[in-house]
């Protein structure tokens, strides 16, 4: 029996192939292989008919073509086939593409969490349906998102600076950017004084307040802007109270009035879901969400972490009798005898696992060896947290020491370490500061007072690993998309990285001041995330997409768009007294830029598509492109040629769609020679059902992809 598994990166072909064995054929979607048609109203590629909505696809890219071919051939050759896509909403959308393609009614569902020969053979033995409400959220959110994008982004083009789209997701992420570059252009510094005493018996203590005032719990503010505790005195806002603080200290004896002292336990960390990984890889290994993504994937595919996006803190019981194994033989000590129980967030996926290693024994020197640089730091980092995770509390000794000199008290903090639990593998507890042995009411010896002006910091712009916690926070986008989403701003040149820091730039700044007054609620972080909760309740079965959708639109968006348009000045003219040509979402074969759409009675369509960027064709004219109904795309014109045709070859071989002979057509592709089987009738030939009646040259023999080989009968 022929078995046949499409997954979806070609990575993981040799590993599950070496799992598989004999007898099983692994081919590889290569992610996506199809989306939704760039055709019908806006290019939307989908239409609202009596309530209901039609989607039409095509595949993504010549490549997806070639991979469709691929695994309609293999499907041929199989006797059963399995759909092992990703296991997240995203895979569950591409499973259900693929089985749309091969024309596979009722697929084979396999999902594992890691790559190994347990968890695959497991799988495949217990194979499940497609999850069609995980498809239809999926579903839901390529058609809501090319909505907002194709219907909002000529908005900004108007603007006439460079901007190219808008995105339900990207424009609510760049408002946060853009958001805290206004608090720190508004920001207006202050000056202030921190007061301290050094003590003779060896420490230091901070102005803690007045026995007489009722300040000594305030606030400061930290280098971020949000209120938090410190280790500096309370804030004194003039030179010449500081003065005062230090002369009372100067001319006063100074004892000890009280003494706190208490151990305190620290819960271990939760094992990574995609968002902690992201942050803790960016701030101890500098990599961005991006990078951090893209070395993840590898260590997937290569079979040594389970699958790197999800949100849950859950490990397999598996794991847990390993790590506690582990721990036996080598630290004994930090085996706890209930491990802590960790939170997820409200939107956790159930049967999901966080991000782990697959085998806890496998040697950290032989995988050294073996794993490119990146990818073992980032393979170590996901170890010693997941370890950590099941390792006891630390135990850290907090005291407070407050002394007394005249009505003046003054504040020492120590922080010791006494059990470093689970810190031994997962180090975030600061360097212990450590007090000396001191008794209340003890006399101390001052060595110096002394203060220190400061001035207060604005806020700080956003470190990557930031944002992706701050879009964790206000329920942006999930975990699959919190990478490409910062992406997509930075190559939009909506933002920047100056000293590894988010800043965006005059453009982004724009284009979100213009969409704060346009579309508003697109940028409101609680408008967004009410919208991926909609998609979470399709995704659970409660609540229907389709309706959703057509809701969503015509109570929210279509309205607020009428309006936004309605508010905007007309497109301005292109100095030549004409009016400025509407951009197509067709971008320049040359240039990349978007193509103008040219008026014109002449062709079909309404109109033919012209790059204004001052690209030419082959001929050197301007470079222009036009419809085809036969092939449902924007094409290059075809170049005439000044050599006579060379008649065609007929061949006895029938046309499959309407039996005319079929002829040897000759062409060159990428400089090599080719030919190919077609219907000798020219007027059929451009007919849509004559589309796929063609033959390739391959191997001695004809061959379609739809028709498969050619047999004289």
């Amino acid at each position: 029996m022929s078995r046949l598994l499409i997954v979806e990166s070609p990575g993981k072909i040799k590993k599950l192939r070496s799992i598989l064995g004999a007898g099983w054929n692994v081919q590889a979607s290569v992610g996506h292989i199809r989306q939704l048609a760039n055709d019908g109203s806006d290019n939307l590629g989908f239409a609202v008919e009596n309530g209901k909505i039609t989607c039409k696809y095509e595949p993504r890219d010549d490549r997806a073509k070639k991979t469709i071919a691929n695994l309609k051939s293999a499907a041929k050759q199989a006797d059963e086939i399995f759909i092992a896509s990703d296991p997240d909403r995203e895979g569950e959308v591409i499973g259900w593409h693929v089985a749309q393609v091969l024309g596979i009614k009722q697929p084979k569902r396999v999902v594992y969490q890691e790559i190994t020969e347990r968890a695959v053979r497991q799988a495949i033995s217990n194979p499940k349906s497609l999850d069609m409400d995980l498809v239809e959220a999926g579903r839901c959110r390529d058609c809501l998102d090319k909505l907002v994008g194709y219907r909002g982004s000529p908005l900004v083009w108007r603007l006439n600076n460079g901007a190219k789209s808008v995105g339900r997701v990207q424009s609510a992420t760049l408002h946060l950017v853009c958001q805290r570059e206004r608090e720190i252009q508004a920001f207006v510094p202050q000056n202030y004084w921190s007061v301290f005493v050094d003590y003779a018996e060896g420490f230091r203590a901070f102005y803690h307040g007045s026995t007489q005032a009722s300040d000594q719990d305030e606030t400061t503010i930290d280098d971020s802007g949000s209120d938090a505790k410190t280790d500096e005195s309370t804030r004194v806002t003039t030179q010449a109270e500081a003065g005062s603080l230090v002369e009372i200290a100067q001319n006063n004896p100074h004892q000890i009035t009280s003494i706190e002292g208490k151990i305190t336990p620290k819960k271990p960390p939760a094992p990574f879901t995609t968002s902690a990984l992201q942050q803790a890889a960016g701030s101890r290994l500098k990599f961005s969400p991006e990078q951090t993504m893209q070395v993840a994937q590898k260590l997937y595919e290569a079979g040594l972490i389970t699958y790197m996006r999800t949100d849950s803190v859950s490990l397999s019981p598996d794991y847990c009798a390993a790590a506690k194994k582990w721990l036996e033989q080598n630290n004994a000590d930090n085996v706890p005898q209930q491990v802590a129980k960790q939170k997820g967030g409200k939107q956790t996926q159930e049967g999901h696992e966080a991000i782990r290693p697959s085998d806890i024994f496998k040697s950290s020197a032989e995988l050294k060896q073996s794993l490119p640089d990146d990818q073992f730091k980032l393979y170590v980092l996901i170890w010693t947290r997941a370890l950590a995770s099941q390792c006891k509390p630390a135990q850290i000794r907090k005291t407070i020491v407050i002394s007394q000199s005249g009505d003046v008290q003054w504040k020492a903090k120590g922080n010791l370490v006494e059990f470093k639990g689970y810190s031994k593998y997962w180090k975030d507890i600061k360097a212990d500061t450590e007090l000396p042995t001191l008794q209340e009411q003890q006399p101390l010896t001052l060595a110096q007072a002394d203060s220190q002006q400061k001035q207060t910091q604005p806020p700080s712009r956003y470190s990557e690993p930031k944002l992706v916690q701050l879009m964790e926070k206000k329920g942006i986008g999930r975990p699959s998309t919190y990478a490409p989403t910062i992406k997509t701003i930075k190559t939009r040149g909506y933002v920047g990285l100056v000293k590894g820091r988010l800043q965006p730039t005059q453009i982004g700044m724009e284009v979100d001041q213009f969409m704060g007054g346009a579309l508003p609620e697109l940028l409101e972080a609680d408008f967004t995330a009410q919208m991926e909760s909609s998609l979470d309740a399709i995704a659970e079965g409660n609540q229907e997409w389709q309706d959703y959708l057509i809701g969503w639109n015509r109570s929210y968006f279509a309205p607020a768009l009428a309006k936004a348009i309605q508010g905007l000045p007309e497109p301005t003219s292109n100095g030549n007294g004409s009016r400025t040509l509407e951009k197509s979402r067709t971008k320049c074969p040359s240039c990349s830029q978007p193509m103008s759409k040219v008026p014109s009675k002449k062709v079909k369509k309404g109109h033919f598509l012209k790059c204004e960027d001052g690209c030419t064709s082959d001929d050197g004219r301007g470079l222009v492109m036009f419809w085809s109904d036969r092939d449902s795309k924007w094409q290059l014109p075809q170049a005439k040629s000044d050599k006579p045709a060379t008649p065609a070859e007929l061949t006895d071989y029938p046309c499959p769609v309407c039996k005319a002979k079929m002829e040897i057509y000759k062409y060159q592709k990428a400089g090599e020679a080719k030919q190919m089987l077609r219907c000798s009738d020219p007027k059929a030939r451009s007919e849509k059902k004559h589309k796929d009646a063609v033959y390739f040259a391959s191997k001695g023999r004809w061959w379609s992809p739809k028709h498969g080989e050619l047999k004289l009968e």
